[in-house]
C-alpha cells in the first residue's frame, strides 16, 4: 500500500537564510540635474547602447541554450558581466538628474528615467555578481541536462531518458502507478536535490539585490512590476473566489482516482498523490481526462492521435498558429523567425527543451525555441509562445525600456486567449481533426470538463510557486526547512501529497523549470484569471452570440484591433491597459 507521507527530517546544518536588510538603499534614487536637453540626449544614447548590449546579450544566451557547450557558456558569461558594467555606468548617470520633477512636464521620460534608476543585479559587487549568474547558470544546466534511468531497466542499458520527450510522454501515457511513482522520485533527485544548496546561496544573493535596491526581500522587488501596493492581496482574493469550484474538481477526480487506483490507499477526504495526473509536476490535469470523463459513452476524440493520422508536423502546428494571427490582422512571422527558430529538438547536442520565445530588439528577429511534439498540449503551447511574439512585434516601436507587457500576467495571456478559440469544437472541426459535434448536454459537459482540467487545475499550481518562493525570500520559509514548506503549501492549496516519503534533504521546487531558472510564477497565475475576461471582450467584438467556451474569434478583424491595442507595451500603467474592456 502506497502512503502519502508528509513527515520531514529538519537538517539544521544548513545556514538559515537571512531575509531581514541589514541596510537597505533608498529605493529610485534621483539627482539634482535639471538639464532638460542633457536628459532627453542621455535618454537618445542610453537607449541605443543598451539596445546594442541587449542585442549581442540575447544572440549569445540563444547560442548556450541552444547548445549547452562549456564555450558558449563562458561567451555568455562574460556578456553578462560586460552588461552589468554598462548597466552601473547609465544607472550612475540616471540617478544624477532630478527625473522626479520630470513626472508632471513628461509621463515617458518620468517612467523612462524610473526604470534605470533601477539597478538591478549590478548593483552587487563585482565577485558575488558573477557567483550570482554562475548558480544560475548551473542550476538550470541541472535541470537541462539531467538524465534518467529506466523503469525495471537492466543494469546495462544507458540512463538516457530526458524530460522532453520522454518523461513527458511517459506521464502521459502510462497508467501503471508503480512507474509513475519511480519517475516522479527519479526526476526530483535528479534535478531539485542536487541543486539545492546552489538555490540557498543564490536566495542570500538575490536579498542583497534586492537591499541595494531599496526592496526587502526579492519577493517584494519581483512584484513590483505589477505596480500595486496591495498585490499580494489582491491575489489571494482572487484565489479564494476561485477556490470553492476548485475543490468541487478535486473532489471529482479524487473519486475518479480512488476507483482507477483502488489498491493505493486514497482517502475519501484526503489529498492526492501527485504522480497520478499525467503531468510530471503536475501544473494540468487533463492528460487523464480518459480516467476522469464524465460522459465516457460520448463520443471525445483523442485529438493528439488524429494530428498524427493527417501526418501534422511541428511545422505545420507553427503555420496553423501563423494563420490564427493574421487572419485576426495581427502580422506575420518575419523571414528571421523562420530561418532561426528551433521548433523540434536536434538529436547531435545538449539544449534547454522548455518552450521560450525570444525577441532581439532589433525589429525583426524574433524566435521560438521548442522542442515540439505532435500533439494538442504542444499545438496550444505554441499559440501561447507565437501570443509572445506577436506581442514584442507590436510594441517594437518604442523605446527599449518601454518594450515588455503592460506587466507580466499580460504578456503571458495574448497566447492562452487565443488557445480558448483554437480548442473550441468549432476550430477543431475546422483544422480538421474532429467532426461537428452533437451539440447536447452531455457533450458539452465533457468538453468543460477537459477546460477545467486544464485551467481551473493550474489556478492554485499558479498561485503557490510563488507563495512559497516569497516566503523563502522573506524568511517565512527557512533553508532549513525549504521542502517542508513547499509540500505544506502544496497540500493547503493543491491538496496533494508526496507519493513517497520526503525529507529536507530533498528539494522538490528545483524539478520545475521556473524555479531553476528563476522565472516568476505568478504571471502565469494573473493570465489564468485574465485571458477569460480577454476573450469575452474579443468575442463581444466579433459580435459573438453564444456560450462563451464556445467562441471562436478567427477572422475577426475586429477583434484582432482591439487586441492589438492592447499590446502597446509598458508605457502606459497596467490597471489603464484596458478601460474600454
Amino acid at each position: 500500500m502506497m502512503l502519502c507521507s508528509l513527515i520531514f527530517v529538519a537538517l539544521n546544518l544548513l545556514a538559515t537564510v537571512t531575509a531581514e536588510c541589514s541596510f537597505v538603499k533608498e529605493k529610485y534614487p534621483s539627482g539634482t540635474s535639471t538639464n532638460t536637453y542633457e536628459a532627453m540626449k542621455f535618454l537618445t544614447d542610453t537607449n541605443r547602447r543598451s539596445s546594442d548590449i541587449t542585442n549581442r546579450l540575447i544572440k549569445i544566451s540563444w547560442e548556450y541554450e541552444s547548445d549547452l557547450s562549456e564555450f558558449n557558456r563562458a561567451r555568455m558569461m562574460n556578456t553578462m558581466q560586460e552588461a552589468a558594467e554598462l548597466s552601473q555606468e547609465l544607472w550612475k548617470n540616471a540617478t544624477s538628474f532630478a527625473w522626479k520633477d520630470f513626472k508632471d512636464e513628461n509621463e515617458l521620460v518620468y517612467k523612462w528615467f524610473k526604470g534605470y534608476s533601477v539597478l538591478g543585479s549590478a548593483a552587487l559587487p563585482e565577485g558575488e555578481r558573477y557567483e550570482m549568474s554562475e548558480l544560475s547558470v548551473d542550476m538550470e544546466d541541472i535541470y537541462a541536462k539531467a538524465k534518467l534511468c529506466r523503469f525495471d531497466s537492466l543494469s546495462s542499458e544507458p540512463c538516457d531518458l530526458s524530460l522532453e520527450p520522454e518523461l513527458v510522454e511517459i506521464f502521459i501515457s502510462s497508467r501503471n502507478e508503480a512507474e509513475l511513482k519511480y519517475y516522479w522520485s527519479q526526476w526530483r533527485d535528479e534535478t531539485g536535490k542536487k541543486m539545492k544548496d546552489k538555490y540557498i546561496r543564490y536566495v542570500e544573493l538575490a536579498n542583497q539585490v534586492a537591499c541595494l535596491n531599496g526592496f526587502r526581500d526579492a519577493g517584494e522587488f519581483s512584484r513590483e512590476s505589477y505596480e500595486s501596493e496591495t498585490f499580494v492581496q489582491e491575489v489571494e482574493e482572487l484565489w479564494q473566489t476561485v477556490k470553492p469550484l476548485y475543490e468541487q474538481l478535486h473532489s471529482y477526480v479524487r473519486r475518479k482516482l480512488m476507483q482507477r487506483y483502488p489498491h493505493i490507499g486514497i482517502k475519501a477526504d484526503g489529498p492526492i498523490p501527485a504522480h497520478l495526473f499525467g503531468s510530471v509536476w503536475p501544473d494540468s490535469w487533463n492528460n487523464i481526462f480518459d480516467i476522469v470523463q464524465p460522459y465516457p459513452n460520448k463520443k471525445f476524440v483523442n485529438l493528439t492521435e488524429m494530428m498524427l493520422k493527417k501526418k501534422m508536423t511541428a511545422l505545420d502546428m507553427f503555420k496553423i498558429s501563423e494563420d490564427f494571427f493574421t487572419s485576426l490582422g495581427l502580422p506575420e512571422m518575419t523571414p528571421e523567425f523562420w530561418h532561426y527558430s528551433i521548433i523540434e529538438k536536434p538529436k547531435d547536442k545538449e539544449m534547454v527543451c522548455h518552450a521560450s520565445a525570444w525577441n532581439f530588439y532589433d525589429g525583426k528577429d524574433y524566435r521560438i525555441k521548442m522542442c515540439t511534439r505532435v500533439n494538442m498540449e504542444d499545438l496550444i503551447t505554441v499559440h501561447h509562445e507565437m501570443g509572445h511574439i506577436e506581442y514584442d512585434m507590436l510594441y517594437s516601436h518604442q523605446l527599449g525600456a518601454f518594450q515588455e507587457g503592460a506587466n507580466p500576467g499580460f504578456h503571458e495571456a495574448i497566447g492562452d486567449t487565443i488557445a480558448l478559440s483554437v480548442a473550441t469544437p468549432k476550430h477543431l472541426a475546422a483544422l480538421g481533426l474532429i467532426d461537428d459535434l452533437d451539440e447536447d448536454y452531455e457533450n458539452d459537459i465533457n468538453v468543460l470538463m477537459s477546460m477545467a482540467l486544464e485551467k481551473i487545475a493550474f489556478i492554485p499550481f499558479g498561485y503557490l510557486i510563488d507563495s512559497w518562493r516569497w516566503k523563502v525570500f522573506d524568511g517565512s520559509i527557512k533553508s532549513e526547512e525549504l521542502n517542508t514548506g513547499w509540500w505544506n503549501l502544496r497540500l493547503e492549496y493543491q491538496g496533494l501529497c508526496p507519493p513517497v516519503r520526503r525529507t529536507d534533504d530533498d528539494f522538490d521546487p528545483g524539478s520545475k523549470y521556473h524555479v531553476a531558472a528563476n522565472v516568476p510564477y505568478i504571471r502565469y497565475f494573473v493570465s489564468y484569471i485574465i485571458q477569460f475576461q480577454f476573450q469575452k471582450a474579443l468575442c463581444n467584438a466579433a459580435d459573438y452570440e453564444g456560450p462563451l467556451h464556445e467562441c471562436d474569434i478567427y477572422g475577426s478583424k475586429t477583434a484582432g484591433q482591439l487586441l492589438s491595442q492592447s499590446m502597446e507595451g509598458a508605457n502606459i500603467p497596467s490597471p489603464d491597459r484596458h478601460p474600454s474592456w
